[in-house]
């Protein structure tokens, strides 16, 4: 019987976990940072309020972790699409499936658990910024300065997602690829202002499609979104046309 539960693990997925272990995580972005981060990304538009929802900088202990190498692929989708009855998923099998909903993506998570024996869910938004930052306070998942090339983003001109992990220079320092572009990353955490926040930090974003926080920005957002502490969200309805995807998180082995 055994050997039958390892096959049929087999059959249903294989997660490529990578370990992230216990750790501090300098969070956000101090108060008194945020003007020259804005000056820093004028040209793409963004104002000022919408890096405060950043601050403040905190120490935040973060408990060891499993994440996904990689967000949940089309081909991924599918197998839970066909066991399931849900719509097939467009796109080639090895791009991050996109478009999905925040409950469609933890109906996965609970599926795929089920089939794993443990449990996997979404990463908190604190877990998603510490397997992408590190134990430092980098600007981005690969360092402080931005490099067209790291990350599937609007100024490669593409368009569209690509396949999973094509950019491994763009790795985080734990290993964790496409933690920047291709994919906005679903997390389970609600919005709300961090403790601490300066008083013109939105209390509720009511403005937003779904309040679940989202990460790392897709193939149509500018680098600023590629930052680690950039908080983003689903502002608009069509999920697939602004890239939603998500990855796997699981408590530790």
């Amino acid at each position: 019987m055994q050997v039958e539960r390892v096959e049929h693990v087999k059959q249903v997925e294989q997660v490529n976990w990578v370990d992230i272990p216990a750790g501090l995580l300098r969070r956000g972005t101090p108060v008194d940072e945020v003007p020259a981060v804005a000056r820093r990304y004028a040209d793409t538009g963004v104002p000022v309020e919408w890096y405060l929802k950043e601050a403040p900088r905190a120490e935040v202990h973060v408990p060891a972790f499993r994440v996904a190498r990689t967000p949940v692929t089309v081909g991924q989708w599918a197998r839970f699409a066909a066991a399931t009855g849900r719509p097939a998923p467009q796109g080639p099998a090895d791009h991050p499936v996109i478009g999905v909903p925040w409950e469609a993506a933890t109906a996965y998570c609970r599926w795929l658990g089920e089939q794993l024996g443990h449990e996997v869910r979404l990463p908190t938004e604190d877990e998603w910024e510490r397997a992408a930052r590190g134990d430092d306070c980098r600007e981005f998942p690969w360092g402080d300065a931005y490099r067209t090339g790291l990350a599937n983003l609007v100024d490669l001109g593409i368009g569209t997602t690509t396949p999973v992990g094509s950019f491994p220079d763009g790795a985080s320092p734990f290993g964790v690829l496409d933690m920047a572009g291709n994919a906005d990353e679903w997390t389970s955490t609600l919005y709300a202002p961090y403790p601490g926040a300066p008083a013109e930090v939105a209390t509720t974003e009511d403005w937003a499609f779904d309040r679940h926080v989202t990460r790392g920005g897709a193939f149509r957002h500018d680098r600023d979104l590629a930052r680690c502490a950039r908080r983003h969200g689903a502002y608009e309805p069509d999920l697939e046309a602004i890239g939603v995807g998500f990855r796997l998180a699981a408590p530790a082995a």
